[in-house]
C-alpha cells in the first residue's frame, strides 16, 4: 500500500520545546509519529534542524523541518508510489534527497518523523503489531522484553544540583518479568523520593552529565557548576580510579559516557579493566563511523541507540534510549522488543511521556502471554536466553 499523503506540524515536547510531528495517510488510515530531542548532545550527532529565529521559542522552532516534509519529502514519497512495506527503500530515498552525512539538509528530525510513521503504517499494512514488524525488518525471530534502566537521580546539565554525574540508574536484573521490574523500579523511586524529600526538602526531588559535559583542556572538572578552578581538575587516570572504586564498592553493572567523546585512550583502558558494561552515547551517537572506530579501539562494549541520531555486531550490547525532550509517542517500546536488545533507558517511572513507554511494554508482555521472555540477568546478551 503506497502513501496517500504526509502532513507535518510543529508540536511541543516534554520540556516545552518545539519538535516535529508527522501524520502519514494510507488506505489503512492515519499513522502518527512524534520526534524526541536531547538536552545533552554529542558533537558528532545527526543535525537536529532548528529555525534559529530568536523571536519564536528562543530560536528552537522547527518550522524549517516541517516545511521540508510538507514541501519536499512528502510529495516525493507520495509520487513514488512505493509501498510502506518497503521501509529501507523509502528511508534511502529520503537520505539520498538530503545528500549529507549528518542529515543537515532536511534535518534528522524531519527524516526520522517520516520514517517512524512509515514503520507504523507498514505494520498496519502487514496486519501485525509494530514490534513484530520491526523484528521482521531486523531479521529477528526472537522477541525479548527489556530490563528497564530507571534514571532515579539526575545531575549534570539535566539538573539544578551540583552533581557532576548526569544520571544514576537502577536496573532490576533480578526480576522475573518486565511487569515485576517496573514495580521494583517504581517502589524504589517512590521510596528514594521520600528519603530525599525528608532530608533535603521538596526542591531536591524535582524531576530533571555525561563526562563530555565536564571535560576541560584534557582534564575533568567534577565541580564544573562552580566558578572555574584548574586546581580542581583531575586526569583521566584519576577519574578512572574513581569509577573503579564505584564498581568495587557497589553492585554497579553499567557506566555510560565515562569520559569525553574524543578521549579514546581513557575509554579503552577503562573498558579493558572494569569488567562491566561500558556504554557509548556521546562517544558513538549512533554514528556508523564512530561505532567502527569504537570497535577498533575497543573503547566500549555497549551502544546507546537513540532513534533521532544517525541511525549488533562484535559482541556489543545495545541499550535503546529515550531523549530528555520526549513525547507521548511509544515507538521505542516496540523498537526495543523487535530489535531484541534486552535493555531500555526511558527515564524514571514518573511523568506520562516516560510511563507511556513502560505501559506499552507491559501491554506487549501481556499480549505475548506464555511466549513473553524477560532479559533479566542476560540484559547484555538476550540471545543467550
Amino acid at each position: 500500500m503506497s502513501i496517500l499523503n504526509i502532513v507535518a506540524r510543529e508540536i511541543l515536547d516534554s520540556r516545552g520545546n518545539p519538535t516535529v510531528e508527522v501524520d502519514l495517510h494510507t488506505e489503512k488510515g492515519l499513522f502518527r509519529a512524534a520526534v524526541p530531542s536531547g538536552a545533552s548532545t554529542g558533537i558528532y550527532e545527526a543535525l537536529e534542524l532548528r529555525d534559529g529565529d530568536k523571536s519564536r521559542y528562543k530560536g528552537k522552532g522547527v518550522l524549517k523541518a516541517v516545511a521540508h516534509i510538507n514541501d519536499t519529502i512528502g510529495p516525493a514519497l507520495t509520487q513514488s508510489e512505493v509501498s510502506v512495506m518497503e521501509q529501507e527503500k523509502l528511508d534511502n530515498m529520503m537520505i539520498e534527497m538530503d545528500g549529507t552525512e549528518n542529515k543537515s539538509q532536511f534535518g534528522a528530525n524531519a527524516i526520522l518523523g517520516v520514517s517512524l510513521a512509515i514503520c507504523k503504517a507498514g505494520a498496519a499494512e502487514k496486519g501485525v503489531p509494530l514490534y513484530r514488524h520491526i523484528a521482521d525488518l531486523a531479521g529477528n525471530t526472537e522477541l525479548v522484553l527489556p530490563v528497564p534502566a530507571f534514571n532515579v537521580i539526575n545531575g549534570g546539565s539535566h539538573a539544578g544540583n551540583k552533581l557532576a554525574m548526569q544520571e544514576f540508574m537502577v536496573l532490576p536484573v533480578g526480576a522475573e518479568s518486565f511487569r515485576e521490574a517496573l514495580r521494583v523500579g517504581a517502589e524504589l523511586y517512590q521510596t528514594l523520593r521520600g528519603v530525599i524529600r525528608e532530608k533535603y526538602g521538596q526542591d531536591a526531588t524535582n524531576v530533571g552529565d555525561e563526562a563530555s559535559e565536564f571535560y576541560r583542556d584534557g582534564k575533568y572538572d567534577l565541580d564544573f557548576k562552580s566558578p572555574p578552578n584548574p586546581d580542581r581538575h583531575i586526569s583521566a587516570e584519576e577519574l578512572s580510579e574513581i569509577y573503579q572504586s564505584f564498581v568495587n564498592d557497589y553492585p554497579v553493572v553499567s557506566i555510560e559516557d565515562p569520559f569525553d567523546q574524543d578521549d579514546w585512550p581513557a575509554w579503552t583502558q577503562l573498558t579493558a579493566s572494569v569488567g562491566i558494561q561500558v556504554v557509548g552515547d556521546d562517544l558513538t551517537v549512533t554514528n556508523p563511523r564512530r561505532i567502527e572506530k569504537a570497535v577498533e579501539e575497543r573503547a566500549c562494549n555497549c551502544l546507546l541507540l537513540k532513534v533521532n541520531q544517525i541511525g549488533s555486531e562484535n559482541g556489543w550490547g545495545v541499550m535503546v534510549s529515550h531523549r530528555s525532550g520526549e513525547t507521548e509517542d511509544t515507538f521505542i517500546a516496540d523498537l526495543v522488543v523487535g530489535l531484541c536488545t534486552g535493555q531500555i533507558k526511558t527515564g524514571a517511572p514518573c511523568r506520562s511521556e516516560r510511563l507511556a513507554k513502560y505501559n506499552q511494554l507491559m501491554r506487549i508482555e501481556e499480549e505475548l502471554g506464555d511466549q513473553a521472555r524477560f532479559a533479566g540477568h542476560n540484559f547484555r546478551n538476550p540471545s543467550a536466553l
